[in-house]
C-alpha cells in the first residue's frame, strides 16, 4: 500500500507541475503558529487529546475582513495570535506616537516587527477605512454574510480491541457503538462581527441514533456570538462561549499558550469573551454573558453559565440502587475526555450539575488598565477526593470563589502586567512581567509567578510549566534578537520549583530549562532553522533495591534542524530532523531521532492539491518523543509523538473543482517495527500498524 501511494504521489507531482497554473492560495495555517501548538504538546508530562482544530478558522475571517491598524484595539491584535506580546505594545506606542499610520510600509519602522513577522500579518491587516458598520441592523447582519457547513467522516482500518466481541458474550462488544468518527458543523459570519451555528460530533465506539444517544449524535453545541453591535455593545455570548479575566488566574476556558518558540509572547489576553465552535466537550461555558462599554473608559462583563458535566459518583450506602442518581451526594472527580463508549463511561455522563456565574468591571485608558473580576462556581454534589498527601490542599466541596485584580501599563518602551488572586480558602496566587524592547533589534520578557500550594480556581489556566495555576513559584526570560535582515534568534530560560508533592513526585521538587533557536530565512523562498532544547527536573524513578521511588533530577536534551523551501509558487519542500536523550543518575540513558520530509503542493489554477509526509523514527520509548505537527483536513490537524521504531506516512487530497465546495480525503498509516500492537487497552489494534482514513466536504453559501 505505501509503495502505491507514493507511486501515486510521484506521478501525481510530475502531471501538477507539468501544468502551472494557479488558483486559489492555500488556506492560513501559519508556521509560527504550528510550532507553538507542538510545544504545548511537548511540555505535556502525559499523552492527552487536545482539540485544536479551530484555533485557525478564525484567519480565514480576518482575510477577508482585514484588522484596520488605525483602529484596532489591544485584543483585536492578540486575537490574531501572529505577533509577539512585544510587537503588540511597540505597534501601539508607534500609532500613538505619530497619530496613526498614514502607509502600511510604515510597519517596517516599529522596533522589534521583522520583515518575516510584517509578511505574516499582512494578509490580515489593512488601513482601509471602513464604512461605519454600527448601522448595520441585527436583522441584516443575521441574514446577510457567509455560511459554511462541513461534513467529516473517519475511521481506524484495524479493529481494535474495544469493537471485539467479549469471550463470555460473543453478541457484544465493550465500545456499544460503531467505529466510524462523524462530525458536522455549521457556521454563519458576518464581517468579524456575528457568529452562529452549531457543531455536532460522535466519537469512534459512540452509538448513533440508538441506545444511550437516541437523539443522533453524542455531542451537541450551538452559540451566537455579536460582537461590536454599537458602541455599548461589545459583545453578546449566547449558548455555548468561552471566557477569560486577566492572566488566567481565576478564569480562561480559551486556549492559552505556554513557553514557544515566540519567547515574548507570555501575557493571556484577548477579548473577554469569544465564540465556542470546538468539540472539546469540557473546556467551555454554557448560557449567556456580554460586554457591555459604560462610558469612554469603562468597560463591564457579566456571565452566567449553567451545564452537566460528567464525573465519577461516589456510592455512599451499597444498598442504595444505582439508577437513583439524586441518592448521591458526593463525586470523585470531573472526568475530561467526552468518551462515553462503554457502559461504565456512559454511567458517568452528565451526572454533575456544574453553575457558573461572575464578572469583571475594567478600566481602559491609553496607556493600561486595570480590572476587579470575581468567579462563582456551585455544584449540585459535592467533590471528595481519595485521600492522598499530594491533593491534601486541592478543592473539595461543593462551592468555590475567586476574586482577582490584574492590570496592564505601557510607559515608554516598556510594558508592566500582571494579576493577583485569591480564593475563598485565603490562599493568594500572583503572576507578574515586563515586556520592554531594549534596542531597535532587540526584545525583552520577563515573568513572575508565585502559585501557593493551597490556592484553588477550577476554571484557571495561567503561564507556567504545570497546568491549574498551583503550586508553583517560578522565573522566566525570553529574548528574541534580529542581529540582521535575514537572521533571528530566540531563547528563554525558565526556573521553577513546586512547594509541595504533585500526583507523579512524591516530594517538593525543582526544574530549569533552556532553549536557543537561531533562524535564517530568506523572503516566500526559504526557512531554516536549529533549535537547541534541555530541560532538567526532579521525577520519580524506580530504585531497583526500594520499593519507595525517589525524587531524581532527570535531564531531557534534544535538537532539531527544520528546513522549508519554496521551490515555485505551488510547490513547497519541508524537511527536519530531530535527536534527543533522556538520563537520570539511576537508569540508563534513552536516546533517538525522528526524521521526515513534506511535499506541499498548492496550484493557482488547477483544482487538485495535496500535502504528504513519510517519516522514520527510533527511539529507545516514550520519554524520548518529538512531537510534529501533521497537515490534516481543513482546519482539522494532528501533532501525534513519534517514538519507538517505525514509519509514518500520510496522504491529503483537496479539490476544489465545484464552486464553493471542497472536498478532501487523508490516509495515514503508523507502524511499530518493535511492537506487536499500537494502543493499549481497549484502543489496543491487535497489530504493528495502524490505519486511518477520512474525508471531508465543505460547503460555503
Amino acid at each position: 500500500m505505501l509503495r502505491l501511494l507514493l507511486t501515486l504521489a510521484v506521478g501525481l507531482l510530475a502531471f501538477f507541475l507539468s501544468a502551472q497554473t494557479d488558483s486559489l492560495p492555500p488556506d492560513p495555517t501559519p508556521d509560527l503558529s504550528e510550532q507553538r501548538l507542538e510545544d504545548l504538546l511537548q511540555d505535556a508530562e502525559e499523552e492527552s487529546d487536545f482539540d485544536l482544530n479551530t484555533i485557525f478558522e478564525d484567519l480565514a475571517i480576518y482575510r477577508e475582513n482585514p484588522i484596520n491598524l488605525n483602529t484596532a484595539s489591544e485584543e483585536d491584535l492578540r486575537d490574531l495570535g501572529l505577533l509577539s506580546d512585544v510587537q503588540i505594545s511597540n505597534l501601539l506606542n508607534y500609532r500613538e506616537q505619530l497619530g496613526g499610520f498614514i502607509a502600511i510600509y510604515e510597519l517596517q519602522a516599529i522596533p522589534g516587527l521583522d520583515l518575516e513577522t510584517i509578511r505574516r500579518i499582512l494578509p490580515f491587516v489593512g488601513l482601509r477605512k471602513e464604512v461605519d458598520d454600527f448601522q448595520a441592523s441585527f436583522k441584516e447582519m443575521f441574514t446577510t454574510g457567509d455560511n459554511e457547513l462541513y461534513m467529516r467522516w473517519n475511521r481506524i482500518l484495524e479493529q481494535q480491541r474495544g469493537f471485539t466481541p467479549l469471550p463470555e458474550r460473543p453478541d457484544s462488544t465493550p465500545y456499544l457503538g460503531d467505529p466510524n468518527q462523524l462530525y458536522l458543523r455549521y457556521r454563519h459570519t458576518y464581517s468579524n462581527r456575528l457568529s452562529y451555528g452549531f457543531t455536532a460530533e460522535k466519537d469512534r465506539g459512540e452509538e448513533f441514533f440508538r441506545g444511550s444517544n437516541k437523539k443522533g449524535f453524542d455531542y451537541y453545541s450551538a452559540h451566537v456570538f455579536l460582537k461590536d453591535y454599537n458602541r455599548t455593545v461589545k459583545a453578546v455570548a449566547l449558548g455555548d462561549y468561552s471566557a477569560n479575566f486577566g492572566q488566567g488566574l481565576i478564569l480562561f476556558t480559551g486556549f492559552g499558550y505556554g513557553k514557544s518558540t515566540l519567547v515574548t509572547s507570555v501575557r493571556r489576553g484577548g477579548r473577554p469573551l469569544r465564540q465556542y465552535t470546538s468539540v472539546n466537550e469540557a473546556n467551555f461555558l454554557r448560557g449567556a454573558a456580554t460586554t457591555l462599554k459604560l462610558s469612554d473608559q469603562l468597560e463591564f462583563t457579566a456571565l452566567i453559565s449553567q451545564r452537566n458535566r460528567d464525573g465519577n459518583l461516589l456510592i455512599i450506602n451499597d444498598s442504595i440502587d444505582i439508577e437513583l442518581q439524586g441518592s448521591f451526594t458526593e463525586f470523585s472527580s470531573l472526568q475530561l475526555s467526552g468518551l462515553h463508549r462503554t457502559a461504565s463511561e456512559i454511567e458517568d455522563r452528565n451526572t454533575i450539575g456544574y453553575f457558573t456565574t461572575g464578572g469583571s468591571l475594567k478600566w481602559q485608558a491609553n496607556k493600561g488598565h486595570v480590572a476587579f473580576n470575581g468567579i462563582h462556581h456551585r455544584l449540585d454534589k459535592a467533590l471528595t477526593l481519595a485521600p492522598r498527601i499530594y491533593n491534601r490542599y486541592y478543592f473539595q466541596g461543593d462551592q468555590l470563589t475567586n476574586l482577582s485584580l490584574d492590570y496592564s501599563y505601557r510607559w515608554r518602551n516598556l510594558t508592566f502586567f500582571g494579576e493577583t488572586a485569591a480564593s475563598d480558602n485565603s490562599a493568594i496566587a500572583t503572576i507578574n512581567g515586563l515586556l520592554t524592547t531594549l534596542d531597535q533589534k532587540v526584545n525583552l520578557a520577563i515573568v513572575h509567578r508565585a502559585y501557593p500550594r493551597d490556592f484553588q480556581a477550577l476554571l484557571g489556566n495561567p503561564f507556567g510549566e504545570t497546568t491549574g495555576g498551583r503550586n508553583e513559584n517560578g522565573l522566566y526570560f525570553g529574548i528574541e534578537v534580529f542581529p540582521s535582515k535575514h537572521w533571528i534568534i530566540n531563547a528563554y530560560y525558565d526556573a521553577w520549583q513546586h512547594p509541595w508533592l504533585r500526583s507523579t513526585v512524591d516530594a517538593p521538587s525543582t526544574g530549569h530549562e533552556y532553549r536557543l533557536r537561531l533562524t535564517y530565512f530568506l523572503k516566500r523562498k526559504l526557512d531554516v532553522y536549529v533549535e537547541l532544547r534541555d530541560e532538567t527536573k526532579e521525577v520519580n524513578v524506580r530504585l531497583l533495591d526500594n520499593q519507595i521511588d525517589a525524587v531524581l533530577p532527570q535531564r531531557r536534551l534534544q535538537m532539531r534542524l527544520h528546513c522549508a523551501y519554496q521551490i515555485n509558487k505551488a510547490l513547497e519542500y519541508r524537511s527536519r530532523i530531530d535527536w534527543g536523550t533522556t538520563d537520570n543518575p539511576v537508569n540508563n540513558k534513552q536516546s533517538g531521532f525522528a526524521i521526515y520530509q513534506d511535499l506541499l503542493y498548492s496550484p493557482i489554477g488547477f483544482p487538485l492539491s495535496f500535502t504528504s509526509r513519510i517519516a522514520l523514527f527510533d527511539t529507545d520509548g516514550y520519554q524520548v518523543r518529538f512531537y510534529n505537527y501533521e497537515n490534516g483536513l481543513l482546519y482539522n490537524f494532528r501533532i501525534p509523538a513519534y517514538y519507538n521504531q517505525g514509519s509514518r506516512f500520510y496522504l491529503n487530497l483537496r479539490y476544489k473543482g465545484i464552486r464553493n465546495m471542497t472536498i478532501e480525503a487523508r490516509y495515514a498509516r503508523l507502524f511499530w517495527a518493535n511492537s506487536a500492537t499500537i494502543g493499549s487497552g481497549l484502543e489496543s489494534t491487535g497489530q504493528p500498524t495502524r490505519t486511518e482514513l477520512a474525508a471531508q466536504i465543505k460547503i460555503k453559501f
